[in-house]
């Protein structure tokens, strides 16, 4: 057997594993009306969608949703910025995984100038204390940021180009990804730095190694869950791939410059 296969297989053990540790703790949710909203941010080509999709693959569709919301309409666009995310917040019971959020307007909308600095300003402001109210709700919050090398990035926005299956993943902000990166990484750094807090903390995943990346969110992801029966049975995530977000990260090389 090759080193490839072997990993391979050790990786499709080891995920198969957490799979079913989240099923119980699906379970587990259920029974106690847990309400649970993970949100992944990241670099475009980061993995969000993949690790997304490992998370709720086995899990009940009813009770664990993936909200990527489209562009806003004119309409929409008028309302306070949070209103378009409310609705689609957890009820009793439920899991909902936003495969982008309402950090849009410290990202995307940042670099490309789709909102105002006032707008932004105002979002910085708020998010923590919006994020506050739904912990004071019960609802869980965990925050992912993926992060990724410009080299990798690149090299998986060219992979989306060359591969038919993935053309649906393209879009005409890719090329700005690449052109614009010390741009997004401002951002991030902005976000990270305004919306960091002991109540919702941030916490960084290491991305350029997609399995071993998706495998370590969902080890962090169960500890923060903390169902009892089977938080305490899967290893911790490596702190190489997953660690909370410090200011000292912006340095020492944690996350790309």
């Amino acid at each position: 057997m090759s080193k490839t296969q072997h990993d391979d297989d050790a990786y499709e053990k080891d995920l198969e594993k957490l799979q079913i540790a989240l099923i119980h703790s699906q379970r587990w949710a259920m029974e106690k009306g847990k309400q649970l909203v993970v949100i992944f941010e990241g670099r475009d080509a980061a993995g969000k969608d993949g690790t997304i999709a490992r998370i709720v693959q086995h899990l009940s569709k009813r009770n664990a949703r993936v909200v990527a919301l489209p562009k806003p309409s004119d309409r929409q666009a008028t309302w306070w910025w949070f209103q378009r995310y409310v609705e689609h917040l957890p009820a009793a019971g439920e899991w909902v995984l936003f495969n982008r959020s309402w950090y849009n307007r410290a990202g995307v909308e940042v670099v490309m100038g789709f909102s105002t600095p006032e707008q932004q300003e105002e979002f910085l402001r708020n998010a923590p204390d919006f994020e506050r109210l739904l912990t004071e709700s019960n609802i869980q919050i965990v925050k992912y940021w993926l992060d990724i090398s410009k080299k990798e990035q690149d090299e998986r926005l060219e992979r989306r180009k060359e591969d038919p299956l993935r053309s649906m993943k393209t879009s005409p902000l890719d090329v700005e990804a690449q052109k614009r990166w010390k741009d997004y990484s401002k951002a991030r750094d902005e976000m990270l730095l305004r919306t960091h807090s002991a109540v919702t903390p941030w916490t960084c995943v290491r991305a350029d190694h997609k399995k071993k990346a998706r495998l370590n969110v969902i080890r962090h992801l169960l500890h923060a869950i903390n169902c009892p029966k089977v938080a305490h049975d899967v290893d911790l995530p490596d702190p190489d791939v997953v660690f909370e977000f410090e200011k000292a990260a912006l340095k020492d090389g944690r996350l790309e410059p």
